[in-house]
Protein backbone atom coordinates (compact mmCIF):
# COMPACT_ATOMS: atom_id res chain seq x y z
CA UNK A 1 0.00 0.00 0.00
CA UNK A 2 1.05 3.70 -0.24
CA UNK A 3 1.59 5.95 2.93
CA UNK A 4 3.00 9.14 4.07
CA UNK A 5 5.91 8.71 6.42
CA UNK A 6 7.39 11.90 8.51
CA UNK A 7 10.78 11.64 9.22
CA UNK A 8 12.21 13.91 12.18
CA UNK A 9 15.74 13.98 12.25
CA UNK A 10 17.53 16.66 14.70
CA UNK A 11 14.58 18.84 14.23
CA UNK A 12 13.76 18.85 10.31
CA UNK A 13 11.04 17.30 9.32
CA UNK A 14 10.76 15.40 5.74
CA UNK A 15 7.58 14.26 4.66
CA UNK A 16 8.31 10.74 2.06
CA UNK A 17 6.02 8.92 0.32
CA UNK A 18 6.36 4.94 0.49
CA UNK A 19 5.41 1.80 -0.68
CA UNK A 20 4.91 -0.79 2.44
CA UNK A 21 3.32 -4.07 2.73
CA UNK A 22 -0.38 -4.40 2.99
CA UNK A 23 -1.67 -4.32 6.60
CA UNK A 24 -2.28 -8.40 7.71
CA UNK A 25 -5.76 -9.40 8.15
CA UNK A 26 -7.95 -8.37 10.69
CA UNK A 27 -7.91 -10.51 14.58
CA UNK A 28 -10.79 -10.73 16.48
CA UNK A 29 -13.04 -7.27 16.77
CA UNK A 30 -10.30 -5.77 14.20
CA UNK A 31 -11.72 -4.26 10.85
CA UNK A 32 -9.26 -3.29 7.73
CA UNK A 33 -10.59 -0.58 5.89
CA UNK A 34 -9.95 0.77 2.30
CA UNK A 35 -8.99 5.07 2.98
CA UNK A 36 -10.46 6.66 0.48
CA UNK A 37 -9.92 10.01 1.49
CA UNK A 38 -8.55 12.14 4.37
CA UNK A 39 -8.21 15.91 5.51
CA UNK A 40 -5.73 18.24 7.40
CA UNK A 41 -5.52 20.33 10.07
CA UNK A 42 -3.69 23.10 11.87
CA UNK A 43 -1.74 20.28 13.91
CA UNK A 44 -0.11 18.85 11.10
CA UNK A 45 1.79 21.59 10.35
CA UNK A 46 2.71 21.76 14.50
CA UNK A 47 3.81 17.91 14.58
CA UNK A 48 6.34 18.36 11.33
CA UNK A 49 7.77 21.15 12.64
CA UNK A 50 8.85 19.47 15.96
CA UNK A 51 6.74 21.47 18.07
CA UNK A 52 6.24 18.40 20.22
CA UNK A 53 9.69 17.19 20.47
CA UNK A 54 10.35 14.23 21.62
CA UNK A 55 6.49 13.35 22.44
CA UNK A 56 6.35 12.12 18.33
CA UNK A 57 7.70 9.15 16.86
CA UNK A 58 10.79 9.73 14.28
CA UNK A 59 9.20 8.11 12.05
CA UNK A 60 5.30 8.59 12.09
CA UNK A 61 2.19 8.15 9.56
CA UNK A 62 0.32 11.46 9.63
CA UNK A 63 -3.23 12.68 9.28
CA UNK A 64 -5.66 12.20 11.85
CA UNK A 65 -9.11 12.37 9.77
CA UNK A 66 -9.81 9.30 7.50
CA UNK A 67 -13.01 7.73 5.59
CA UNK A 68 -13.79 4.87 3.23
CA UNK A 69 -14.68 1.72 3.08
CA UNK A 70 -14.58 -1.57 5.13
CA UNK A 71 -12.92 -4.31 3.59
CA UNK A 72 -13.07 -7.07 5.53
CA UNK A 73 -13.58 -7.85 9.45
CA UNK A 74 -12.19 -10.36 12.00
CA UNK A 75 -13.99 -12.54 14.14
CA UNK A 76 -16.35 -10.86 17.02
CA UNK A 77 -17.39 -7.58 14.95
CA UNK A 78 -20.78 -6.36 15.25
CA UNK A 79 -20.81 -3.24 14.76
CA UNK A 80 -19.73 -2.98 10.75
CA UNK A 81 -19.67 -5.45 7.87
CA UNK A 82 -17.66 -5.18 4.20
CA UNK A 83 -18.64 -2.70 2.11
CA UNK A 84 -20.04 -0.11 5.10
CA UNK A 85 -18.43 3.36 4.38
CA UNK A 86 -16.87 4.55 7.89
CA UNK A 87 -14.86 7.27 8.98
CA UNK A 88 -12.27 6.63 11.87
CA UNK A 89 -12.50 8.17 15.27
CA UNK A 90 -9.50 10.86 16.46
CA UNK A 91 -8.89 9.00 19.29
CA UNK A 92 -8.20 5.72 19.72
CA UNK A 93 -9.74 3.44 22.67
CA UNK A 94 -11.91 6.38 23.19
CA UNK A 95 -15.82 5.41 23.33
CA UNK A 96 -17.91 7.46 25.51
CA UNK A 97 -17.37 9.56 29.48
CA UNK A 98 -14.53 10.59 30.77
CA UNK A 99 -11.10 10.83 28.16
CA UNK A 100 -9.72 7.34 29.92
CA UNK A 101 -6.02 8.37 31.41
CA UNK A 102 -4.56 5.02 28.48
CA UNK A 103 -5.87 7.72 25.77
CA UNK A 104 -3.28 9.43 23.54
CA UNK A 105 -4.25 13.25 23.98
CA UNK A 106 -2.48 13.62 20.51
CA UNK A 107 -5.03 11.60 18.23
CA UNK A 108 -4.41 9.86 15.76
CA UNK A 109 -0.95 10.81 13.28
CA UNK A 110 1.39 11.05 15.97
CA UNK A 111 2.34 8.08 18.08
CA UNK A 112 -1.20 6.58 16.83
CA UNK A 113 -0.57 5.96 13.53
CA UNK A 114 -2.30 8.53 11.11
CA UNK A 115 -4.91 7.59 8.39
CA UNK A 116 -2.44 9.03 5.21
CA UNK A 117 -2.10 5.79 3.82
CA UNK A 118 -4.28 3.50 1.51
CA UNK A 119 -5.39 1.03 4.03
CA UNK A 120 -5.73 1.26 8.00
CA UNK A 121 -6.20 -1.64 10.34
CA UNK A 122 -8.18 -0.37 13.34
CA UNK A 123 -10.62 -1.24 16.23
CA UNK A 124 -14.02 -1.77 15.83
CA UNK A 125 -14.71 0.32 18.45
CA UNK A 126 -12.98 3.40 16.55
CA UNK A 127 -15.05 3.48 13.82
CA UNK A 128 -18.56 5.54 12.72
CA UNK A 129 -20.60 5.38 10.64
CA UNK A 130 -20.99 8.01 8.11
CA UNK A 131 -24.07 10.19 7.11
CA UNK A 132 -25.86 8.83 3.92
CA UNK A 133 -26.05 12.46 2.54
CA UNK A 134 -21.81 12.44 2.84
CA UNK A 135 -19.51 11.67 0.51
CA UNK A 136 -15.89 10.24 1.44
CA UNK A 137 -14.07 13.63 1.16
CA UNK A 138 -17.22 15.18 3.09
CA UNK A 139 -16.76 12.77 5.81
CA UNK A 140 -13.19 12.81 6.02
CA UNK A 141 -13.18 16.52 7.14
CA UNK A 142 -14.92 16.06 10.22
CA UNK A 143 -13.20 13.36 13.24
CA UNK A 144 -10.91 16.78 14.52
CA UNK A 145 -12.20 19.63 13.47
CA UNK A 146 -16.13 18.94 13.16
CA UNK A 147 -16.35 17.07 16.57
CA UNK A 148 -13.93 19.28 18.34
CA UNK A 149 -16.79 22.50 16.70
CA UNK A 150 -19.50 20.31 18.36
CA UNK A 151 -17.64 19.66 21.96
CA UNK A 152 -16.68 23.51 22.10
CA UNK A 153 -20.80 23.85 21.78
CA UNK A 154 -22.05 21.52 23.74
CA UNK A 155 -19.78 19.40 25.86
CA UNK A 156 -19.57 21.42 29.36
CA UNK A 157 -23.27 23.18 29.08
CA UNK A 158 -25.80 23.30 26.51
CA UNK A 159 -25.76 25.33 23.90
CA UNK A 160 -29.67 26.95 24.13
CA UNK A 161 -31.43 28.42 21.23
CA UNK A 162 -30.97 32.48 21.00
CA UNK A 163 -27.98 32.58 22.97
CA UNK A 164 -24.73 33.94 20.97
CA UNK A 165 -21.58 32.34 19.93
CA UNK A 166 -18.63 34.33 18.81
CA UNK A 167 -16.33 31.86 16.52
CA UNK A 168 -12.65 33.32 15.32
CA UNK A 169 -11.72 32.83 11.17
CA UNK A 170 -12.28 30.69 8.55
CA UNK A 171 -10.31 27.49 9.74
CA UNK A 172 -12.38 24.22 9.92
CA UNK A 173 -13.12 24.67 13.40
CA UNK A 174 -14.70 27.78 13.42
CA UNK A 175 -16.58 27.15 10.28
CA UNK A 176 -18.17 24.21 11.86
CA UNK A 177 -18.82 26.15 14.77
CA UNK A 178 -20.73 28.26 12.95
CA UNK A 179 -22.51 25.48 11.02
CA UNK A 180 -23.45 23.36 14.14
CA UNK A 181 -24.31 26.45 16.40
CA UNK A 182 -27.29 27.61 13.72
CA UNK A 183 -28.87 23.89 13.97
CA UNK A 184 -28.67 24.62 17.69
CA UNK A 185 -30.98 28.03 17.43
CA UNK A 186 -27.85 30.19 18.25
CA UNK A 187 -27.33 33.49 17.18
CA UNK A 188 -23.70 33.70 15.83
CA UNK A 189 -20.78 36.63 15.18
CA UNK A 190 -18.29 35.86 13.31
CA UNK A 191 -14.62 37.04 12.91
CA UNK A 192 -12.10 37.55 10.30
CA UNK A 193 -9.37 39.68 8.51
CA UNK A 194 -10.80 39.53 4.84
CA UNK A 195 -14.39 40.93 4.15
CA UNK A 196 -14.43 38.81 1.22
CA UNK A 197 -14.34 36.17 3.73
CA UNK A 198 -16.86 37.50 6.29
CA UNK A 199 -19.32 37.68 3.73
CA UNK A 200 -18.84 33.89 2.98
CA UNK A 201 -19.61 33.64 6.95
CA UNK A 202 -22.49 35.63 6.12
CA UNK A 203 -23.72 33.83 3.45
CA UNK A 204 -23.34 30.84 5.73
CA UNK A 205 -25.84 32.03 8.45
CA UNK A 206 -23.57 33.88 10.61
CA UNK A 207 -25.98 36.75 12.03
CA UNK A 208 -23.06 39.77 12.15
CA UNK A 209 -19.64 39.68 11.16
CA UNK A 210 -16.51 41.93 12.44
CA UNK A 211 -13.39 42.53 10.85
CA UNK A 212 -10.79 42.29 13.42
CA UNK A 213 -7.79 43.91 11.55
CA UNK A 214 -10.09 46.87 10.82
CA UNK A 215 -11.58 46.52 14.07
CA UNK A 216 -8.54 45.63 16.45
CA UNK A 217 -10.60 45.81 19.79
CA UNK A 218 -13.23 43.38 18.30
CA UNK A 219 -14.93 43.04 21.45
CA UNK A 220 -16.39 46.11 21.60
CA UNK A 221 -18.64 45.14 18.02
CA UNK A 222 -19.48 42.50 20.10
CA UNK A 223 -21.06 43.99 22.72
CA UNK A 224 -22.64 46.19 19.97
CA UNK A 225 -24.15 43.86 18.78
CA UNK A 226 -25.38 42.23 21.64
CA UNK A 227 -27.17 45.54 23.43
CA UNK A 228 -24.02 45.87 25.76
CA UNK A 229 -24.41 42.09 27.11
CA UNK A 230 -21.61 40.22 25.48
CA UNK A 231 -21.52 36.64 24.23
CA UNK A 232 -22.83 33.59 25.84
CA UNK A 233 -19.70 31.79 24.14
CA UNK A 234 -16.48 32.53 22.39
CA UNK A 235 -15.05 29.54 20.49
CA UNK A 236 -11.35 30.75 21.54
CA UNK A 237 -9.19 29.09 18.38
CA UNK A 238 -6.39 31.74 18.19
CA UNK A 239 -4.78 31.33 21.94
CA UNK A 240 -2.62 34.00 24.08
CA UNK A 241 -3.19 36.81 21.33
CA UNK A 242 -7.26 36.83 20.57
CA UNK A 243 -7.51 35.24 24.78
CA UNK A 244 -7.93 38.94 26.16
CA UNK A 245 -10.72 39.87 23.32
CA UNK A 246 -12.53 37.08 24.08
CA UNK A 247 -13.27 37.39 27.51
CA UNK A 248 -13.99 40.82 26.88
CA UNK A 249 -16.50 39.52 24.30
CA UNK A 250 -17.96 37.54 27.07
CA UNK A 251 -21.03 38.39 28.97
CA UNK A 252 -21.12 37.82 32.53
CA UNK A 253 -21.39 34.25 33.32
CA UNK A 254 -20.06 33.34 30.19
CA UNK A 255 -17.87 31.17 28.85
CA UNK A 256 -15.32 30.56 26.45
CA UNK A 257 -14.04 27.22 24.93
CA UNK A 258 -10.43 26.99 24.33
CA UNK A 259 -9.66 24.99 21.17
CA UNK A 260 -6.32 26.25 19.64
CA UNK A 261 -3.48 27.69 21.06
CA UNK A 262 -1.61 28.97 17.61
CA UNK A 263 0.21 32.01 19.26
CA UNK A 264 0.73 30.06 23.19
CA UNK A 265 -1.15 29.02 26.52
CA UNK A 266 -3.74 32.01 27.26
CA UNK A 267 -4.14 33.67 30.42
CA UNK A 268 -7.15 35.10 32.61
CA UNK A 269 -6.73 38.73 33.12
CA UNK A 270 -7.91 41.38 35.49
CA UNK A 271 -11.57 40.27 36.53
CA UNK A 272 -11.82 37.53 34.56
CA UNK A 273 -13.27 35.88 37.93
CA UNK A 274 -14.95 38.09 39.06
CA UNK A 275 -17.11 38.58 35.52
CA UNK A 276 -18.07 34.83 36.60
CA UNK A 277 -16.41 33.79 33.13
CA UNK A 278 -15.44 30.15 32.57
CA UNK A 279 -13.33 28.02 30.58
CA UNK A 280 -13.39 24.90 29.24
CA UNK A 281 -10.61 23.12 27.88
CA UNK A 282 -11.31 20.95 24.54
CA UNK A 283 -9.39 17.77 23.20
CA UNK A 284 -11.76 17.17 20.41
CA UNK A 285 -13.52 14.29 21.66
CA UNK A 286 -15.01 10.77 22.36
CA UNK A 287 -16.97 8.60 19.48
CA UNK A 288 -20.31 8.69 21.63
CA UNK A 289 -19.76 12.83 20.76
CA UNK A 290 -18.96 11.75 17.33
CA UNK A 291 -22.05 10.08 16.69
CA UNK A 292 -24.50 12.36 18.21
CA UNK A 293 -22.72 14.65 16.21
CA UNK A 294 -23.57 12.67 13.34
CA UNK A 295 -27.07 12.20 14.20
CA UNK A 296 -27.71 16.20 14.07
CA UNK A 297 -25.70 16.75 10.79
CA UNK A 298 -27.63 13.32 8.95
CA UNK A 299 -31.33 14.92 10.35
CA UNK A 300 -30.29 18.35 9.14
CA UNK A 301 -28.21 17.20 6.12
CA UNK A 302 -25.27 19.54 7.04
CA UNK A 303 -22.69 19.89 4.49
CA UNK A 304 -18.67 20.27 5.33
CA UNK A 305 -17.13 23.39 3.69
CA UNK A 306 -14.57 22.33 1.62
CA UNK A 307 -12.17 24.50 0.48
CA UNK A 308 -10.12 22.54 -2.15
CA UNK A 309 -9.28 18.70 -3.27
CA UNK A 310 -5.81 17.53 -3.31
CA UNK A 311 -4.15 13.79 -5.20
CA UNK A 312 -2.91 12.05 -2.75
CA UNK A 313 0.28 12.32 -4.63
CA UNK A 314 0.55 15.89 -3.87
CA UNK A 315 -0.06 16.25 -0.12
CA UNK A 316 2.70 18.46 0.08
CA UNK A 317 1.02 21.08 -1.77
CA UNK A 318 -2.04 20.85 0.33
CA UNK A 319 -0.15 21.34 3.31
CA UNK A 320 1.59 24.21 1.74
CA UNK A 321 -2.53 25.67 1.04
CA UNK A 322 -2.65 25.37 4.33
CA UNK A 323 0.27 26.63 5.90
CA UNK A 324 -0.49 29.89 3.94
CA UNK A 325 -3.98 30.54 5.75
CA UNK A 326 -5.80 31.10 2.94
CA UNK A 327 -7.63 28.44 2.86
CA UNK A 328 -12.02 28.92 3.91
CA UNK A 329 -13.20 25.76 5.14
CA UNK A 330 -11.38 22.28 4.98
CA UNK A 331 -8.71 20.83 2.90
CA UNK A 332 -8.95 17.39 1.61
CA UNK A 333 -6.95 14.60 0.01
CA UNK A 334 -8.42 12.43 -2.32
CA UNK A 335 -6.59 8.84 -2.72
CA UNK A 336 -6.34 6.56 -5.03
Amino acid sequence: MKLYRCTRIEGQARLTLCEEPDPPAPGPHQVLMNVNASSLNFRELLFMSGAFGDRLPPNFIPVSDGAGTVITVGSGVRRVKPGDRVVATFHENWTGGAMPRHADMLGRGAVVEGMLRDMALLDEEDLVSIPEHLSDEEAATLPCAAVTAWNALCQHAPLVPGQTVVVQGTGGVSIFALQLAKLFGARVIATSSSDAKLARLAALGADAVVNYRATPQWADAVREHTGGEGADLVVEVGGAATFEQSAAAARKGGRISVVGMLTGTPAPGDGFFMRGLSIAPIHVGSREHFEAMNRAIGLHRLKPVIDSTYAFADVPGALGHLESQRHFGKIVIRHG
